[in-house]
């Protein structure tokens, strides 16, 4: 096809405005359609792959097993010397220039108790370094503006908890940390005993109420009931600082969060102190499959560690990601199949008008010395040129539509999330979107009018100069 064959393409598109306009309309619809989904969903992902980052950090390292056996029983799945660990892996020639933050994490189930009201309940905690995880929040590398929630324990007693909704509701305690749209429980029967619980536990649950009936403000008190090393229980007073909806409510009925020194306490005892779980942040998630890989091999270097360790990336940690990433991703592929069916119908549609409208014309060019060969490439350069204005046109629709959508300020609360996060649409910059989209039209374009065009030169030059 040359300039010629372009020119003439391009004229005879123009003979029929109003036909050319409607195929280029759905084209363009079609295009735009495409583009602010696949921007929509890419956002989305990135925002999900952020806040998972900001809660679990790109790796964790953490006793071969633990993930699938150990939840609940630290004691059999702790990481001795970890300190030592986390230094060697700051000062690692690798991994130091990828890693932003380094921090520990010791998780145990217990009993929570607020037994001054007679009420206790299991839950799930974590006891954390709050400098760590406070850096592991502040990162945000796609500038999605998604977070995790905040569980702030920076500048707290020792004795500090955040507890969830759930736990709150349950032990009773929505009126002390002023906690809205909490009911009573509907046949709630009145504090008073405290037979069956244990000696110390009744002690403190004691104290806390000597001292109401004085009249001291002290802060809002449980109790914490978990099995320490050797199995024997051990029980520590907590000072709750507030109470926090941590998403899923099946998460929110247990959830506490301490910091790592009580809940070594509490599992240790005055032994030495272990941790779950070494959480790893790296300042950019393109550096996952070699900070993952060095790793892997730092750990079995002699001297690193006498303990079977693994190495998990939070896309094993939280298999959300991941079923999120297939679902917007078939979303995806149906909605570009679906939009690529109706574009190929219409610009096939259009094509085969146009060889019905121009049969005696494609005879006198046949008769003239045309070849077969020039009459397909003048009808599919028709379809080239419409599949190239409409992907133009289809690009600078879908980047207007994204800028308005980015400036009205929408937003929507993910599953599992408690804020509302900005809805946007992430264009600008994801060139594969771009130009997979471009090209998957510019193809539908062509594959539209190969048939019509085949058509056209198959065409006998007597019927068709005969054809009224």
């Amino acid at each position: 096809m040359n300039a010629t064959t372009f020119k003439l393409a391009l004229r005879n598109l123009l003979r029929n405005r109003r036909r050319s306009l409607t195929t280029l309309l759905a084209m363009v619809v079609g295009l735009g359609a495409i583009l602010i989904f696949g921007g929509y969903s890419r956002n989305a992902i990135l925002g999900m792959e952020t806040g998972f980052i900001q809660l679990h950090g790109h790796l964790q390292v953490q006793r071969q097993g633990y993930f699938l056996y150990g939840s609940g029983n630290p004691a059999s799945y702790g990481i001795k010397d970890y300190e030592a660990l986390m230094q060697r892996i700051r000062g690692d020639a690798v991994l130091g220039p990828l890693v932003s933050v380094v921090t520990a994490k010791l998780e145990l189930g217990g009993l929570a108790g607020h037994f001054a009201a007679n009420q206790s309940t299991p839950v799930a905690a974590a006891g954390i370094e709050p400098e760590g995880q406070a850096a592991l929040r502040r990162w945000d590398d796609y500038g999605a503006a998604m977070y995790s929630a905040p569980r702030d324990l920076r500048g707290s007693p020792p004795n500090a908890v955040v507890i969830g909704l759930g736990v709150a509701r349950k032990l009773q305690l929505c009126a002390e940390l002023q906690v809205a749209d909490c009911p009573p429980p509907p046949e709630a029967e009145p504090s008073g005993t405290q037979e069956g619980i244990p000696a110390d536990i009744a002690a403190l649950s004691s104290e806390q109420a000597q001292a109401r009936q004085a009249g001291a403000q002290d802060p809002v008190q449980i109790e914490m009931l978990a099995s320490s090393l050797r199995g024997a229980p051990n029980v520590v007073a907590l000072q709750v600082l507030r109470a926090e909806n941590f998403g899923l409510k099946e998460f929110d009925d247990r959830a506490t969060v301490m910091h790592l020194a009580q809940a070594q306490k509490l599992v240790y005892g005055g032994q030495a102190p272990q941790v779950t779980a070494l959480q790893i942040q790296l300042k950019h998630t393109t550096a996952l499959p070699l900070a993952q890989a060095r790793l892997n091999t730092l750990l079995k270097e002699p001297g690193v560690s006498t303990q079977a360790l693994e190495v998990l990336d939070f896309m094993t940690l939280a298999p959300m990601y991941r079923q999120s990433l297939e679902f917007f991703d078939s979303m995806f592929g149906f909605i570009a199949v679906l939009i690529g069916v109706i574009v190929l119908f219409t610009v096939g549609n259009t094509m085969s008008t146009a060889v019905m409208e121009r049969t005696v014309e494609i005879g006198t060019l046949r008769a003239i010395g045309d070849r077969r060969s020039g009459i397909r490439g003048l009808f599919l350069a028709e379809g080239l040129l419409l599949g190239l204005i409409g992907v133009v046109l289809g690009l600078l629709v879908a980047l207007v539509v994204a800028a308005l959508i980015n400036r009205a300020g929408l937003s929507w609360t993910p599953p599992g999330y408690v804020y509302a996060y900005p809805i946007r649409v992430r264009l600008l910059g994801d060139w594969g979107l771009l130009l997979g989209s471009a090209t998957g039209l510019l193809s539908v374009a062509l594959l539209s009018a190969w048939w019509p065009a085949q058509r056209a030169a198959r065409l006998q030059i007597v019927e068709a100069l005969r054809h009224v």
